[in-house]
């Protein structure tokens, strides 16, 4: 509107200028000729001079009219720019107009396929259910401004129609009386179980709660809100196909996922805290900087998955297989990886205190710089393993298998290696300060520059070690039982331990 006006106010005072100057030409150009013929019509003026003076005055006469056509000229182009400007002007706004109508066109449209999803989803039949869910994608993929609401509704779905069932306390009184009266048979089941990789047989997911979560999982991620996760905690989710899902920043706290088959993944920085993975499938799945405290990951296939500087603070990983899985830098404080396959994963930097390994297979398994302090490694497995600069202080390493093992740095102080096996490892420079050798096979290991200060050397086997001189050995505790290499003497200092 203002420009309209300010056009109009334009055109009026340019006609009005122009009109000025048409009149102030014409009045010029008449006086100019006036002037000229009355010059040229004195009788004492040359003949020859009143010629001049007239083709003087139609010269000058034929420029002021010249002027005049240009300034009619530009006067009509600015009346045709003017016209145009206008024509303009009326497209705009005629195009505001369609915007507008669109926009509430679109709004409507929106609004009527929104209200015919969400009234579906409380349909009777699964199938109206199913088709209301890919409805609602339809809408998110069409109209990205609805993108997150539209997952809110449906994690809100699946949490109404999946929620974990809690057990009411009578309930619960029951079922420990009923233990009570058979206990021995039931623990006797229990220990069974974990042995035989047993898993009860899991319920069906709904076909619904299937297509809500399928939906999510493949939704564009980078239309989600900035700092904040969808929510789908303590949601009773077993037996889930989510392979290749995105799930990044997902919210699965306390969630119920045995079973689920969530194979080559998007969980990068999701929350897992508490929540029950047993049996699950995460080949090659993406477990970047996600939470899973306290995470039950018992029997689940981890193999080749991502979880660099994830948090598995007590987590339950037994006889989880790992293999060439990425947890370098992952925080695994008093996790358990009994029985655990690790064969080729990366650990590197790992925080691995108080981890229970029991049983675990490490062989080739890279922990380099990893900490390990009072970690339970008995009976494991880390032949091959790269344990350079590890810190092992404490550890518990009774009867653990490590050929050809390289602890070149590593700490040991206080470590108990009561028979291991210990036979080509590399133990260049490491510090075995007041650690525990009994019995231990050390065949072909070497031990330049090693730290045998108070190191209990009963039974131990040395013979075929490297570069190993009597002042380390005369540090140690050894006797009679410990087998030297033939090149060492038993120092006459050493006492039979214990």
């Amino acid at each position: 509107m203002i420009a309209k006006n300010i056009s109009a106010i334009s055109a009026c005072k340019t006609d009005a200028t122009l009109n000025w100057l048409i009149t102030i030409t014409v009045i010029v150009a008449i006086a100019l000729m006036l002037i000229v013929l009355s010059v040229s019509n004195i009788q004492e003026v040359p003949i020859q001079q009143q010629l001049q003076y007239r083709n003087q005055a139609l010269t000058a006469t034929a420029i002021i009219f010249l002027g005049l056509a240009v300034m009619l000229n530009t006067y009509y182009a600015a009346k045709r720019a003017q016209a145009m400007q206008k024509n303009a002007i009326a497209a705009e706004r005629n195009l505001e107009i369609g915007i507008q109508n669109t926009k509430l066109s679109q709004d409507r449209i929106i609004a009527e396929r929104f209200m015919a999803a969400i009234t579906q989803l409380g349909h009777e039949k699964i199938e109206t259910r199913t088709g209301a869910i890919y409805a609602l994608e339809r809408v998110a993929q069409d109209f990205p401004q609805e993108h997150w609401t539209i997952m809110e509704i449906l994690t809100a779905f699946v949490r109404e129609n999946a929620a974990i069932k809690i057990e009411n306390a009578q309930q619960k009184q029951e079922e420990s009386a009923a233990i009570d009266l058979d206990r021995h048979r039931e623990r006797l089941r229990r220990q069974q179980q974990p042995e035989l990789n047993l898993q009860p047989e899991l319920p069906k997911l709904r076909t619904d709660i299937q297509a809500a979560l399928t939906v999510i999982g493949r939704r564009n991620f980078a239309q989600d809100r900035e700092q904040q996760k969808l929510d789908l905690r303590n949601t009773d989710i077993r037996q889930a196909n989510l392979g290749g899902a995105n799930l990044q920043r997902v919210d699965l706290r306390g969630s119920d996922l045995c079973g689920v088959d969530l194979r080559e993944s998007n969980l990068c920085e999701a929350d897992l805290d508490g929540a029950k993975l047993t049996g699950s499938i995460l080949y090659e799945a993406n477990l970047l900087k996600a939470s899973l405290r306290g995470t039950n990951l018992s029997w689940t296939n981890l193999n080749r998955a991502n979880l660099c500087s994830t948090n598995l603070r007590a987590a339950n990983l037994f006889g989880a297989s790992l293999r060439s899985a990425n947890l370098q830098n992952a925080n695994l404080y008093k996790a358990n990886l009994q029985q655990a396959t690790l064969k080729a994963a990366s650990l590197s930097g790992a925080k691995l205190f108080l981890a229970n390994l029991q049983g675990a297979k490490l062989g080739k398994a890279n922990l380099h710089l990893a900490g390990l302090i009072g970690a339970n490694l008995t009976g494991a497995n880390l032949n091959g393993a790269n344990l350079t600069g590890a810190n092992l202080n404490a550890a518990k390493l009774h009867q653990t298998d490590a050929y050809f093992a390289n602890f070149n740095e590593a700490s040991l102080t206080e470590a108990n290696l009561q028979e291991a096996n210990l036979m080509g490892a590399n133990l260049q420079g490491a510090s075995l300060h007041e650690a525990n050798l009994l019995g231990a096979n050390l065949m072909g290991a070497n031990l330049s520059g090693a730290t045998l200060s108070d190191v209990r050397l009963s039974g131990a086997i040395l013979t075929g070690v490297k570069n190993l001189e009597l002042h380390q050995i005369r540090m140690a505790f050894g006797d009679r039982t410990t087998r030297l290499p033939d090149y060492i003497e038993a120092p006459t200092n050493w006492r039979q331990y214990g």
